[in-house]
């Protein structure tokens, strides 16, 4: 039986915490900052938990 090899590009994009969550970047502040509104940009900082529908596909791909 082959090893199991984690996702790399998955494990660059989130993280656990000492919990179990997992946190990620929330999506929409890479490009198109000028016409979003300051409030927009300032609510996407930071990190924020996965939604629950996610969390069992990442989980298989980083072999946990």
């Amino acid at each position: 039986m082959p090893k199991m090899k984690p996702h790399s590009g998955m494990g660059k994009r989130v993280r656990f915490t000492a919990k179990g969550k997992i946190v990620a970047q929330p999506a929409g502040k890479r490009h198109h900052l000028e016409v979003k509104s300051s409030r927009q940009t300032r609510r996407m900082a930071g990190v924020v938990e996965i939604a629950k529908p996610e969390r069992k596909r990442i989980r298989k791909l980083l072999g946990r």
